[in-house]
């Protein structure tokens, strides 16, 4: 019995030594930090890069061994300040000038949308394709110049007695008006269809309308200046076939007229 007890001890023995002597280790151990390697990682970074941080330091008299032995070979660098993200960093400067650079085209790309508006703008008011639709036209000239527009040359002595159309067409003065009525109508389609200005194209179709207006006084007098000749024409003829008489006349009745408008006067 005692020499199965002996056997099991020995078998035992091993396995507690293994899962005791890792933990009186563990025990032993202790956290330990260095403030060089720290301030050389907050150096790597954008924390800080802090010439008093730089250990070791040289020491009384700069005879510190481990100075000479850690800087020696390297006495620029605590000088220089090689942080990428520090204040005067490659990356901080071009992460600025990529900012700049941004805001540049943003408002390059204002600019050049204002640009593109007002050319829009322009565009749409200087063509003629879009003139119909133009406000004033629509509102006033259309309607003012739609005779010219529509002119039918059939239509021009519709109305009139026959013997004032014969008299205007043998003048001439009705091939005058319809020729006028087409140069009127091939200014104002050339106006329309042209690219200019919308204040010039407006003045324009002011220009035309008066010559319109100007045009229809001078047709308005020419018809009845061949209403009145057809008439004169009509009363010489019966004056010629002797149709008209003349009521008995005397002296005396010229006085009684003249009378007469004396009495029936107003002032």
């Amino acid at each position: 019995m005692k020499k199965i007890n002996f056997n099991i001890k020995m078998v035992v023995m091993p396995f507690v030594v293994l899962l005791v002597l890792p933990a009186l280790f563990c025990v032993a151990q202790k956290s330990i930090r260095d403030e060089s390697m720290v301030n050389q990682q907050e150096r790597m970074v954008f924390k800080q890069w802090d010439r008093s941080k730089f250990t070791p330091t040289s020491g009384w008299l700069g005879i510190n061994p481990y100075y000479w032995l850690t800087w020696g070979l390297h006495p620029n660098y605590p000088k220089t300040d090689l942080r990428p993200l520090g204040g005067a960093g490659p990356q901080l400067q071009r992460l600025a000038l990529t900012g700049l650079q941004r805001d540049a085209d943003r408002s390059y790309e204002l600019h050049s949308d204002s640009l593109g508006n007002v050319a829009t703008e322009e565009i749409l008011g200087h063509s003629g394709l879009l003139s119909s639709a133009d406000p004033l036209w629509i509102l006033y000239y259309g309607r003012q110049l739609r005779p010219v527009t529509d002119f039918d040359p059939m239509l021009a002595l519709n109305g009139l007695p026959a013997g004032t159309k014969a008299k205007l067409i043998s003048e001439g003065s009705y091939d005058w008006y319809k020729g006028e009525m087409d140069i009127l109508a091939e200014r104002l389609d050339l106006t329309r269809k042209s690219n200019q200005d919308r204040g010039a194209r407006i003045l324009s179709y002011h220009g035309m309308l008066m010559d319109y207006r100007k045009l229809m006084g001078i047709w308005s007098t020419r018809i009845s200046t061949a209403g009145r000749f057809i008439s004169q024409e009509r009363i010489r003829n019966k004056l010629k076939a002797q149709q008209t008489r003349i009521e008995k006349w005397n002296e005396n009745s010229d006085v009684e007229i003249a009378r007469e408008v004396l009495r029936n006067r107003k002032y």
